[in-house]
């Protein structure tokens, strides 16, 4: 080879030197505030069941309560595809796919819950109960019948209940502790948040009681469910729920939309709240925006139409269900809230649709930007990492195999992982 020809610039070094001494700061807070993704697995919703009705058969009863309505309803995969419009050529893949993941898995997220699920009781009977739960959940854990991430919901920070949700908060993680220590999958749902400062004041709960057990900073995390305006727009016009996040210090793990409590905030009429009502769109996008980047997941919320009754009224609830989960799912809400055993059906129904009828295209495009095969599409590094995330998330929940997805891309579930969190600077992560 000759020699290479020298390029000519204008500026010395020291510019560049300079201009990366004067960001310092900046490339230092762009990763502490947006470290992005995790890389962990998502819930596809959470179940909520309230304190006083929670017992060690809980999860598999939900199961088996899900089995028996599929069973009535929808006893077979033409049924299924007929009450919610599935396509023929994937009904058969969905509906085994559903009953198996009913039968094994069914619930992915459980919170019990001691704020609106659970009746006003005397601080010894929570007591009682919270300590009862703990024990039932490291039991749980300890031999194989947990849900992958279970977890309590509390009372919120305001004055009259601040002390409560306290307590409750120290009970349930000392017991845990006593019982064997924190599981893998712990969560803590903070409800009714109007102030960053009720996240700070949530954050010194979770530092103290880490201090006192000798417990790693940072080892407690928690959800923050957005319930009231204030939390998406504070007085002084800002994202409050922007704040939140950073007032969380690391420790925030996911923003949880709350349909009915947020939508009477706003003055929605009862008959009107639900999960695609303008103002709960508009809630949501800007959790969503407040959220990207940060590791933060977003939660949609719940719909309270129970699919109960005779067989025309469960499907026109599951009809119901369905069109919203395939909804949340389009617009990047990859959990939401279930409320009744009968919601599991549709839950995984919708959620097993969405990843198997995109599945070949984004195996396809995935496989060809790998071989820089081009196509039809022009697609980037950012696509590269949806592709792969949207693959990996139907892996994670059960509606694809790891196997037919490494068959269709050529790639391993390390690859995938590599490609849907690369690192930050746009560098291109290079698979065989």
């Amino acid at each position: 080879m000759g020699q290479q020809e020298k390029v000519a610039t204008s500026l010395a070094g020291a510019v560049s030197d300079g201009i990366s001494a004067s960001l310092a700061e900046v490339d230092a807070e762009l990763a502490r505030r947006y470290p992005g993704d995790p890389g962990t697995r998502q819930p596809v919703h959470t179940v909520y069941v309230p304190g006083d009705t929670f017992t060690a058969g809980t999860i598999r009863s939900w199961g088996d309560q899900a089995l028996k309505a599929l069973d009535e309803h929808a006893p077979d995969a033409d049924s299924l595809a007929a009450v919610l419009g599935i396509p023929d050529e994937l009904a058969g893949a969905v509906h085994d796919r559903v009953r198996a993941k009913l039968e094994r898995e069914p619930v992915e997220d459980l919170r019990i819950d001691f704020e609106d699920g659970y009746g006003p009781r005397s601080d010894a009977e929570e007591d009682e109960t919270v300590a009862r739960a703990a024990r039932l959940v490291s039991e749980a854990y300890a031999n194989g019948t947990a849900a992958p991430y279970m977890g309590i919901r509390m009372k919120c920070m305001e004055a009259a209940v601040r002390d409560r949700s306290i307590r409750t908060t120290d009970v349930f993680l000392t017991g845990l502790m006593e019982a064997g220590g924190l599981p893998e999958g712990l969560v803590l749902t903070l409800p009714k948040v109007t102030y960053p400062e009720q996240v700070t004041a949530f954050v010194q709960l979770l530092e103290a009681f880490e201090d006192a057990h000798g417990l790693p900073a940072g080892r407690i995390g928690f959800e923050i469910q957005i319930e009231t305006s204030q939390s998406i727009l504070a007085a002084d016009g800002t994202a409050a729920v922007a704040r939140m996040i950073d007032a969380a210090r690391g420790r925030a793990t996911g923003l949880h939309y709350g349909t009915f409590d947020y939508s009477a905030c706003v003055g929605v009429s009862a008959a009107y709240q639900a999960s695609d009502h303008p103002a709960a769109d508009h809630a949501k996008a800007v959790m969503q925006v407040a959220a990207a980047g940060t590791g933060v997941r977003v939660s949609d919320g719940s719909t309270n139409v129970l699919p109960v009754g005779r067989s025309a009224q469960v499907h026109e609830a599951w009809r119901l269900h369905y069109g919203l989960t395939r909804r949340a799912l389009a617009r990047a809400y990859y959990q939401g809230w279930d409320m009744h055993p009968a919601h599991l059906p549709t839950r995984y129904a919708a959620v097993y649709t969405f990843y198997r009828e995109g599945l070949e295209q984004a195996a396809a495009r995935l496989a060809a930007y790998v071989a820089k095969a081009g196509g039809d599409v022009m697609d980037e590094p950012a696509t590269a990492k949806a592709l792969s995330g949207y693959l990996l998330r139907g892996i994670d929940c059960g509606a694809l195999d790891t196997a037919e997805v490494a068959r269709l891309t050529g790639l391993t579930r390390a690859d995938l992982d590599a490609f849907a969190s690369p690192r930050r600077g746009g560098l291109t992560v290079t698979a065989p």
